[in-house]
């Protein structure tokens, strides 16, 4: 890539953090299909392991291909860095590894996807963390909930599976006051409809699962790193702010500056949880960020063409989707997502439960999976599945009641799609 600044997102997520490969000239980033990497020699790889280098050691830490990945991402998200993983849950757990600590919370939305909530609220019981689940759109609510041990504030741009829209501006001045980094997910946005780090974000991560992959074919997570938060400020970041034990005292705030976090997330996070992305998973995504721009357009045309007739079917009780004049997001999600409202969105059926599991069970073109961002469309029942682990009433306040369907839009013909979802209400009713 040439040295002129590239600003277009059409352009960087063609061309950003690669190169034709040295070796060989290729176009597309190779997949580099190895364990490990030879040693120039002996000091060579004293000064790799030690940090004072960089360069490639053993593919759980650094690989080529999701390195290349890595760069795209944090070209996509205007951040300084990121580190992948290889999941979007590993994501999570990766961001607030350096900052937790036994005694230690998070405050969160109460607006999350199920699984997110179950291993805030359950699984990090077991490190010693705890999650404090909040209201995001009562800010006197957030700020009473952020104490001396409070680590991150951590929220998703647009939630899952309710189509809510965060309002990162208002919530991002808290965070600051209090001295914490803000977490935002952005997997159902993607950099395409939001960049959260222009909003205030410190940390951004997303499953590539999703979107960003876009076709269903691997698993994937990211972290990008805005590089703006002063680890150093407070002593509440010991893990960035003084001496790391594992690299003979190196203080990682203070010798990498803005990049602290990403060397950190890769020296210390992969290299002992190892959640390591395989790079043919990082070779399809970056595949599929070729062409997120264009598929993102298309979802957005479909989402709202098809919110809209949902809006008008007796069988229908409610939509969710924030593109609609009568969401109360409207008006935020133009100012917070200025591209388009997304493709994720519910239904609440007048049939109640028993519809909405008829109404699956009777679609056609929509497939019935646990995922979504898919370029196809795809449906599934919150209540008995993404979110069956969570009680009725935490369900209502995740925006995945009994009664409801959650529908991701995909990049079909709209009519196809509306006569698919006619013919099921009418099935299920």
């Amino acid at each position: 890539m040439s040295d002129t600044p590239i600003n277009d997102f059409d352009t960087l997520q063609v061309h950003a953090g690669t190169e034709p490969d040295p070796a060989t000239g290729a176009r597309q980033v190779p997949i580099y299909q190895t364990t490990s990497y030879v040693f120039r020699d002996a000091e060579h790889a004293a000064r790799l392991f030690g940090l004072e280098e960089v360069g490639y050691i053993y593919s759980r830490l650094t690989n080529p291909t999701v390195g290349a990945l890595q760069n795209r991402m944090a070209a996509l998200e205007g951040g300084a860095g990121a580190v992948c993983c290889s999941s979007g849950h590993a994501a999570q757990i990766l961001a607030l590894f350096p900052l937790m600590a036994p005694g230690r919370n998070v405050v969160v939305s109460t607006r999350l996807y199920g699984g997110t909530i179950t291993q805030f609220s359950q699984t990090f019981k077991r490190f010693g963390w705890s999650a404090r689940f909040v209201d995001f759109d009562d800010l006197d609510a957030i700020k009473a909930a952020i104490d001396e041990d409070t680590r991150a504030v951590f929220c998703e741009t647009i939630a899952n599976p309710g189509g809510y829209v965060t309002d990162l501006d208002a919530i991002a001045p808290i965070a600051a006051e209090a001295g914490v980094p803000l977490i935002v997910d952005n997997t159902t946005a993607t950099a395409y409809l939001c960049r959260p780090i222009d909003h205030g974000a410190t940390l951004v991560v997303s499953s590539m699962t999703k979107y960003l992959t876009g076709n269903g074919t691997v698993t994937g997570g990211v972290i990008v790193d805005s590089g703006t938060f002063d680890w150093s400020a407070s002593d509440k970041f010991p893990s960035l702010s003084q001496p790391e034990p594992a690299y003979h005292g190196l203080n990682f705030h203070k010798t990498f500056g803005p990049a602290a976090f990403t060397f950190h997330g890769i020296a210390i996070g992969l290299r002992d949880l190892g959640m390591t992305l395989n790079p043919q998973a990082a070779h399809y995504t970056l595949m599929g960020i070729e062409t997120l721009s264009l598929r993102m357009a298309k979802h957005i045309e479909n989402a709202q063409k098809v919110a809209e007739w949902l809006e008008g079917h007796e069988a229908v009780a409610a939509v969710t989707y924030p593109g609609l004049d009568s969401s109360p997001y409207k008006d935020r999600a133009k100012r917070i997502c200025p591209k388009g409202a997304g493709a994720l969105f519910t239904i609440k059926l007048k049939g109640g439960y028993d519809s909405c599991v008829k109404f699956v069970e009777s679609l056609k073109l929509f497939s019935h999976v646990a995922n979504l961002g898919d370029a196809r469309s795809l449906v599934i029942h919150s209540a008995s599945t993404t979110h069956r682990q969570l009680t009725e009433d935490q369900q209502i306040a995740a925006g995945a009641a009994p009664d409801v369907v959650r529908l991701s839009i995909g990049i079909e013909g709209a009519n196809d799609l509306i006569a698919d979802l006619d013919q099921a209400l009418k099935a299920a009713s």
